[in-house]
């Protein structure tokens, strides 16, 4: 893989890992784009991911910190990644192989689209972050295992159907998909452990994750402020007519 491919990919991620239009779903077609599915490509994938949680971890710092004190949000969130966990382990050989297939991607665009434009339609938007409502959140989250749907949609629209209002459920969204990023990143970054090591490898991937994290600070900076005085309808509508030209194009 070339560093120009490797700065690519770590874009794709860190600009959509947060954007509700799916970054696994964009890194599978921009690697059909690039020629580069040959690459170890689950495995950069997710260390990518790693990057984007560092991101992550780093605009939220203070929140996570205030987690030592508001023992209800920490165990909303420990309790809320269960479900992910689960359904990934299951599901990680199908991840690897069935789930990266860019016909899948373009359905579950237009899917996830649906799901976002039903939760602002019944959104109430009057409660707090519960137990109860952290574990609904949860499996809204395991809908993200499949290319496509996007963590982040997921889990907002989840927040927002069980009624939490949208700058909670887009805090939440972000806090609840911390542990899983970085759970999968370091698992994987453990699994090519030896490979991060080569030349051919290691330092495609360290641009590529340097890329990663700063665009993913962008890309949630911008998600936050542009959520405060807008819907999801933007984000639909890219997601429908990316859907329309993979399905011509691919």
């Amino acid at each position: 893989m070339t560093y120009f491919v490797a700065m690519i990919l770590g874009f794709v991620e860190g600009a959509t890992e947060f954007i509700p239009i799916s970054s696994s779903g964009h890194l599978i077609i921009f690697r059909q784009i690039l020629g580069a599915n040959n690459f170890n490509s689950l495995a950069f994938d997710a260390v990518l991911q790693l990057s984007a949680a560092l991101a992550l971890f780093v605009y939220f710092w203070k929140d996570v910190l205030s987690l030592k004190e508001n023992k209800t949000l920490l165990y909303t969130i420990l309790v809320g990644t269960i479900p992910a966990i689960i359904f990934g382990l299951l599901l990680e050989n199908w991840m690897g192989t069935i789930f990266r297939n860019t016909e899948l991607v373009a359905l579950t665009l237009i899917l996830g689209s649906v799901l976002f434009w039903y939760a602002e339609k019944v959104a109430k938007q009057d409660k707090v972050v519960t137990l109860g409502r952290g574990i609904i959140i949860g499996f809204f989250q395991c809908l993200a295992l499949v290319p496509g749907v996007s963590r982040s949609g997921a889990t907002i629209s989840g927040g927002l159907i069980t009624g939490l209002n949208k700058d909670e459920a887009v805090r939440f969204s972000f806090l609840l998909s911390l542990p899983i990023l970085f759970g999968a990143g370091l698992k994987k970054v453990f699994e090519v452990r030896q490979e991060l090591f080569s030349v051919d490898f290691g330092l495609p991937l360290f641009l590529g994750c340097i890329t990663a994290f700063i665009t993913g600070l962008i890309a949630i900076n911008f998600l936050i402020k542009y959520l405060k005085t807008h819907s999801l309808k933007l984000f639909i509508w890219y997601r429908v007519v990316l859907a329309i030209i993979i399905f011509l194009v691919f």
